[in-house]
């Protein structure tokens, strides 16, 4: 029998239970399920985090567009001239114009601050993925003098109102009257009801056709700015700078990289900081591999003796037990890995049964700005978890087995 083989066949055999040693079996039982337990909690809250980044972005984007291009004072003027140069750029998928401005909707005797968005659906639709996160109403019913308006989910509830109601909208700009200075408003009927599913836009959002907006914020045939879709969303900063020149400057550039950066970085810091934090519960795990080496070197002092008296070197003696340490490590982080990614892929439903459960919901949209808990599992991130506890295994293997290698076969012998 080869030399390896014969390693490798006793760091296996003395895995597994036998009447004389069930304690020590029990013990390797324990440091299996904590070290799986860890990094099934590491792949579980990193999958969360990947997912809660494709998410927030694909919902900002549903209604941010790639890149915009505004007026340095709130207007462009001659913006169909600059249309046309954007939507044959090199880059550029298509451009929407839009008008945009803060303003106050009343209904039913109650009030809530909005951002009034005034936009052509044909080429908005282009730009933005809009119409699937309608609950009711379509894009086209937003046409030119119709004074109809969209509403985020829940702005409408805020509000009190429904599809075929009427709601009143007040812009700062005011009317000169005997009596003073009047602010302007205007009633719309409500067309639809949009939700995207992130609080912040489903709380204020009210869109409305350019036109409309234009005439009641008597912004003539100036627009507040153009919204752009990529080709490569990753190449905005580039694109729109470039595209921004090509129209002759003199005017305000924003992309989705740098318009909300700050919720990307923070959930970049946050993915860092967590896998740092509960790496420590995979340490801890895979270093119980310790205590239960060093019990189970104590066990085999008598067989640890008879490998020596046979003519086993010390180096084929701490071979056999670093096998048996790695092979824990590795059952460890195998099972780890299996329920990490089941409990990964079924975390919603296993959340909203839980919500049933216990009767309360743990994702406030007005906190988190979703509802759901998305999880996403990448191959990266489990490869970079199995590859760290796994190390961390085989270091934990280290002392046992250098102590087993160092035992004299007279004393254990002796003591036997």
């Amino acid at each position: 029998m080869k030399r390896y083989w014969y390693e490798g066949f006793l760091g296996l055999r003395y895995l597994r239970a036998s009447p004389h040693r069930g304690f020590v079996s029990l013990i390797a039982g324990i440091a299996i399920l904590g070290l799986a337990l860890g990094v099934a909690v590491l792949i579980v809250v990193l999958s969360v985090m990947n997912g809660f980044e494709e998410v927030l972005r694909t919902r900002i984007l549903s209604l941010t567009a790639h890149a915009t291009i505004s007026g340095i004072e709130g207007r462009i003027p001659d913006w169909r001239v600059r249309l046309a140069k954007l939507e044959g750029f090199p880059g550029i998928v298509s451009a929407s114009p839009y008008i945009e401005a803060q303003g106050l909707m009343t209904h039913d005797g109650k009030s809530s601050g909005v951002l009034l968005r005034g936009i052509v659906p044909e080429s908005e639709a282009r730009v933005v993925d809009l119409g699937s996160h309608l609950q009711s109403g379509r894009l086209t019913d937003l046409t030119a003098g119709s004074y109809r308006v969209i509403l985020g989910k829940d702005l409408a509830e805020e509000l009190g109102a429904k599809v075929g109601d009427r709601v009143v909208l007040i812009v700062a700009l005011g009317d000169v009257t005997p009596l003073g200075v009047i602010p302007r408003m205007r009633s719309f009927e409500v067309a639809g009801i949009l939700s995207v599913g992130m609080y912040e836009y489903d709380r204020r959002i009210a869109m409305v056709a350019m036109q409309d907006a234009a005439k009641v914020l008597r912004m003539g045939e100036d627009v507040t700015g153009i919204r752009l879709n990529l080709a490569n969303m990753y190449a905005a900063p580039r694109v729109s700078r470039a595209a921004a020149v090509a129209i002759g400057g003199g005017v305000e550039i924003q992309d989705w990289t740098n318009e909300h950066v700050n919720f990307f970085r923070s959930i970049a810091i946050t993915k860092r900081i967590l896998f740092v934090i509960l790496s420590l519960l995979v340490a801890v795990a895979a270093f119980n591999i310790v205590s239960t080496m060093v019990m189970v070197v104590k066990d085999k002092r008598r067989d640890i003796a008879i490998l020596r008296t046979f003519g086993s070197s010390p180096g084929s003696v701490l071979s056999v037990f670093i096998v048996q340490g790695s092979l824990i490590g590795t059952l460890g982080i195998l099972a780890g890995v299996v329920l990490g990614v089941i409990v990964a892929v079924n975390l919603q439903e296993l959340v909203h049964a839980l919500e049933a459960v216990v009767g309360f919901k743990f994702l406030d949209a007005r906190v988190y700005f979703m509802s759901d808990l998305p999880a996403h599992v990448r191959a990266t991130d489990v490869l970079r978890i199995c590859g760290f506890a796994f190390v961390l295994a085989c270091v934990s293997t280290v002392y046992p087995a250098v102590r087993a290698a160092r035992l004299l076969p007279a004393e254990s012998l002796r003591n036997d």
